[in-house]
């Protein structure tokens, strides 16, 4: 019979947090004050913020592989993503495309929403792998007005939720350590006239459920405060120890079958004490992925250091293609589904394959 060790108290660790809002009153602004924060701007609201930012993602795949980097690299203390809806759209977009659909209700049935929800786990199970890496993730989502009936009551109500698709909002809401929702709070005043009149505007922070909205939080905030990152600021900075920042790694050189790839210096002859220094390598040049790669597909080659022959010479590997194929012979829905679909897959291949494996 198995023995298990019995533990009490708190659990210290990274904090999920979802702020959802209207448009424009500062949710990008309230990410930034998270702890060394590096945002994958999915919508270009950040160009305004002196931040740390990965490349926009132009595609799913490009966005998984950039939260794989956070998660493995562990270049920051905070990955804030910015937004969850448009990540949404980025999702299904590979799911049309993969299935060769023009919009997600030509699945019928509303089959294409579960596809929808499916694939966006992923992305959940990635952000918690980037939790487990000891990174706080902070997502920001805009909202918007909904009709809502309850079953047991006569009529209906609006109410603010998350503005994704109903399948996909749940993933995230029950994900979430802290779902905190953002709006303008307005009075109605009576003047001697017996005329209302809408007064004030000021942001405030909702941080328990309501009829009206959605949001939860497990640190015993007021239900209504000031929409102020100082108000959560407490039980961030105690969420995690500060992590043992990893150096950035060496750009990978340009392997081909001509030209041997030149030696690493490994990061051991540097000394504890000295920072280490990567050796000088063969970058790749821009003009080497020519225009025949599909654009999705040239950014995460760029990101990652791949070359369009180690990409050439993985497809002859797993016999795709016979060896020497230019990309232009590819099947667009093979580059597509297998290429930048199965890009995770496909980068781990060409890793082994030139016996580039980080460990």
């Amino acid at each position: 019979m198995a023995n298990y060790t019995v533990t009490s108290g708190r659990i210290s660790g990274p904090q999920k947090v979802v702020i959802y809002g209207p448009e424009g009153i500062g949710k990008s602004t309230f990410l930034s004050r998270f702890p060394d924060p590096l945002f994958i701007d999915t919508e270009g609201s950040t160009g305004e913020l002196s931040v740390r930012r990965l490349p926009p993602p132009s595609s799913w795949a490009m966005l998984l592989d950039e939260v794989d980097f956070v998660s493995r690299e562990r270049p920051c203390k905070t990955l804030a993503l910015d937004t969850a809806d448009w990540a949404e759209r980025l999702c299904a977009r590979h799911v049309c495309d993969k299935a060769g659909k023009t919009g997600i209700e030509d699945f019928g049935y509303g089959k294409g929403y579960t596809y929808l929800a499916e694939e966006f786990g992923r992305l959940i199970n990635k952000l918690s792998e980037v939790l487990d890496a000891g990174i706080h993730v902070a997502v920001a989502a805009h909202a918007q007005m909904r009709k809502f009936e309850q079953p047991d009551e006569m009529g209906a109500y609006d109410r603010w939720e998350l503005k994704l698709t109903r399948q996909c909002a749940p993933l995230l809401k029950e994900w979430a350590g802290a779902l905190l929702f953002a709006n303008y709070k307005t009075i109605v005043v009576t003047n001697e006239n017996q005329k209302h009149k809408a007064q004030g505007g000021a942001r405030v922070l909702y941080t328990a459920h309501h009829p009206c909205w959605d949001a939860k939080n497990r640190w015993g905030l007021p239900e209504q405060t000031d929409f102020d990152y100082g108000v959560i600021a407490p039980y961030i900075a105690g969420g995690t120890a500060p992590l043992p920042m990893r150096p950035a790694p060496e750009p990978r050189p340009a392997v081909s079958p001509q030209i041997p790839a030149p030696p690493v210096q490994s990061p051991a002859s540097a000394g504890p004490a000295s920072p280490v220094e990567p050796a000088p390598t063969a970058t790749p040049p821009a003009e080497d992925i020519p225009a025949s790669v599909p654009k999705e597909l040239r950014e995460l080659m760029a990101a990652n250091g791949v070359t369009t022959q180690q990409v050439q010479d993985a497809v002859a590997q797993k016999g795709w293609y016979p060896p020497g194929t230019p990309f232009e012979n590819y099947d667009p829905g093979f580059v597509r589904e297998a290429l930048i679909g199965g890009w995770p897959h496909l980068y781990n291949f060409i890793l082994d394959m030139t016996g580039d494996l980080p460990f």
